[in-house]
């Protein structure tokens, strides 16, 4: 089955929002073996969203658009779409009676143009909304489909969930599953060829590196006659892919971030930690904190972006900064001793260096990072170049000290 996103908004066209809603439902149709192969974006104009589903439903075996579902003049994805396949907009009494139930549960009085939203195509399947007050629909018609959606993620990705995948799962033969396996501290070019063999080869399953911010992610897909084979199926495409990329490289499963990893080793061993960053600004920290349940172990994190900060909180040697700097593996090492020190901590971890764009010098450029890792008398310090912008700095620093205590951890619960 082939497939196109159909986007519809002016505000998408002027930049005014990120199109977020065609990368998640093109990801999610992946998933269940549907091929997109376009995705189209069209402003809030009547002739133009018609031209537009034409060229899409004759490429396409099913158009998928979002946004234009309002109860404003201007929303007119529904309205072009009956006008396109020649369909009558009927009043639909019950999903008109939800939206009225919806705006008393939100203590708001609905104004005459939302009866429009209960207005549709007919012969459609209606698609309900249970986040907002725009249902969908399913038009289907000389073979081909439309699956008309609204605009706001928290709304459409629910309905896309609980309708649209049961919905074209029907037509599927037999059963597809795709996990991903998330790499770090080996590039896509790299990965690419210590596994190409295997890429080379692939049939059932198929393997598709991607690459991601700071990471590497694989997505192993297996089609069989059901879930269970289909899973059995991935088992030994994914223990060869960790022997030859290494298992410690492979840090994680499809949505399993590197913050959850560490966060259920530490909260698992009961092994407690402290944050002192001065360059990262608390992003460390912040993605700890995502976890749910690492109070149990994340006692304390400082942002410590002075040197009178650095020596009063963490008690950085005022001799180390005048002989090496703030920026330098001696004050890291010493910053990441002094956070367990001060915190009561099994482990320390800190960030120091300059994000820029501005502060660089020759010796030390923007760019240039040190981190450092105390664990249980011991303490490591590594230096890194990043390039890019302050944030992407920051960003990378973050990752990257992060997958270092990973590492430093899989080390030590080895022993």
């Amino acid at each position: 089955m082939r497939a196109e996103i159909l986007s519809v908004g002016t505000e998408l066209l002027l930049g005014d929002i990120l199109n977020t809603n065609a990368q998640y439902i093109a990801r999610e149709l992946a998933n269940i073996g549907v091929n997109v192969f376009y995705q189209t974006v069209v402003g809030d104009n009547p002739e133009r969203l018609k031209n537009a589903y034409n060229i899409a439903v004759n490429r396409s075996d099913i158009v998928i658009t979002t946004g234009g579902l309002g109860p404003t003049k201007d929303d007119l994805t529904k309205e072009i779409a009956a006008e396109y396949f020649n369909k009558k907009l009927l009043l639909d009494e019950k999903s008109l009676e939800e939206m009225m139930g919806f705006f008393k549960k939100i203590n708001r009085v609905p104004t005459e143009n939302n009866k429009k939203q209960a207005y549709f195509p007919e012969g459609c399947i209606i698609i309900e909304n249970h986040n907002g007050t725009a249902p969908g629909c399913i038009i289907e018609d000389g073979g081909k489909i439309a699956a008309l959606l609204p605009g706001p993620p928290k709304e459409m990705k629910p309905m896309f969930q609980e309708s649209i995948i049961p919905y074209l799962k029907k037509f599927q033969d037999g059963t597809l599953v795709s996990k991903v396996l998330r790499v770090s501290g080996i590039g896509e070019s790299s990965v690419d060829k210590e596994i190409g063999h295997i890429i080379d080869r692939q049939k059932n399953p198929t393997v598709a590196p991607y690459a991601k911010d700071n990471e590497v992610h694989l997505r192993v897909t297996a089609k069989g006659k059901n879930e269970e084979e289909a899973r059995k199926l991935i088992i030994p495409v994914e223990k060869e892919i960790r022997e030859v990329l290494g298992d410690i490289n492979v840090y994680g499963v499809d949505e399993e971030s590197i913050e959850e990893v560490i966060a259920k080793m530490l909260i698992e061993n009961n092994l407690t930690i402290g944050t002192a960053e001065s360059c990262t600004g608390g992003f460390v920290a912040g993605k700890l904190i995502d976890y749910p349940g690492i109070s149990k172990v994340f006692l304390e994190g400082a942002v410590t972006y002075s040197n009178e900060a650095k020596m009063k909180r963490l008690g950085v040697k005022e001799s180390t900064l005048n002989k090496f700097g703030a920026v330098s593996g001696e004050c890291a090492a010493e910053m990441a001793q002094g956070i367990a020190r001060t915190a009561g901590t099994s482990i320390g971890i800190s960030t120091t260096g300059i994000a820029g764009p501005g502060g660089g010098s020759e010796e030390k450029p923007v760019g240039l990072v040190y981190v450092g890792i105390y664990m249980f008398g011991k303490v490591i310090t590594r230096k890194l170049n990043f390039a890019g912008s302050r944030q992407k700095v920051r960003d990378r620093a973050t990752f990257t000290i992060l997958d270092l205590l990973r590492r430093e951890l899989v080390k030590y619960l080895e022993k």
